[in-house]
């Protein structure tokens, strides 16, 4: 490994890099930039990238069982098949709001998020979306919704509303979620939870706005690692590659204006850095 445990995988700019996600089918890493309304997609054993510009600002976009993906964009959930052609599954457009996050639950269903622009408290909720076009809220009130993810086992639900500061945990019960409780507390001062992963030990990675950093916390909401990051903006963190045991990081460039360091925007690979989760892809 290098640069204190990481390296570049794709050099860019983006605006808001964000949602980082592993295709196993293609063996191709996804993610997306917001505000550039683009989904890219890189293999690293070839170095090849490619960029599909969407209908909206994408928040989100992960495989589909059948080809294709799914993106949560600003007034909805919509798919494109292999062949790129777009149609809409969900449609709630809502103005000032967008799509942000969101993740595939074990039983492939997708858990949309959305939010402000303006960030206002109680503008976001999430959402699950099945694979036949139907919808349930299932937190409602939420500001900036964000990492979601599992445990191994799919009892327990990980979410992140950014401005909380917490990583909360939930008891999954059956299509839904109870008892939300913090699993950990980000201090004053080391930024914000963004996007997260679970690894196949059960611990949470996640990514600090505004902390330049990466954390992992134990099933028990210890803090056991911090990776440094050269840029202040991580959004988003999955493991990826052959063996799931690399972990890629999205970045932001927005609001640094000329303070951004020159790797703002770009994924960063921490080789080794674990055991992740296969993660399933959108059933519908």
């Amino acid at each position: 490994m290098t640069r204190q445990g990481w390296d570049v995988a794709v050099r860019a700019t983006a605006e808001l890099g964000e949602g980082p996600t592993w295709d196993a089918t293609a063996g191709r890493l996804i993610w997306v930039d917001i505000l550039s309304a683009r989904v890219h997609t890189y293999d690293p054993a070839t170095g090849r990238s490619t960029t599909l510009a969407t209908e909206q600002h994408v928040g989100a976009a992960k495989p589909r069982a059948g080809g294709g993906l799914v993106v949560n964009l600003r007034d909805g959930v919509g798919l494109y098949d292999s062949a790129e052609g777009f149609r809409w599954l969900v449609r709630n457009p809502v103005p000032g709001r967008r799509g942000n996050d969101a993740a595939v639950a074990p039983d492939g269903s997708l858990w949309a998020g959305t939010m402000r622009y303006d960030e206002a408290a109680g503008g976001g909720t999430l959402s699950r979306i099945g694979a036949d076009g139907s919808a349930a809220e299932i937190l409602p009130d939420v500001a900036v919704s964000n990492g979601t993810g599992w445990s191994p086992d799919g009892r327990l639900m990980y979410y992140v509303d950014s401005p909380t500061r917490r990583i909360d945990v939930f008891d999954v019960t059956g299509e839904g979620v109870t008892g939300r409780r913090p699993l950990a507390h980000i201090e004053d001062g080391a930024g914000f939870p963004d996007g997260l992963c679970v690894d196949a030990d059960g611990c949470v990675w996640v990514a600090l706005w505004d902390g330049a950093a990466i954390r992992r916390y134990t099933p028990d909401g210890t803090l056991d690692r911090v990776i440094r990051l050269p840029f202040p903006r991580p959004t988003a963190c999955a493991f990826g590659g052959a063996g799931l045991s690399d972990l890629y990081v999205s970045s932001a460039r927005v609001g640094l204006g000329a303070a951004a360091p020159p790797l703002a925007g770009s994924v960063l690979v921490i080789a080794d850095a674990g055991r992740g989760l296969a993660q399933p892809a959108f059933a519908g």
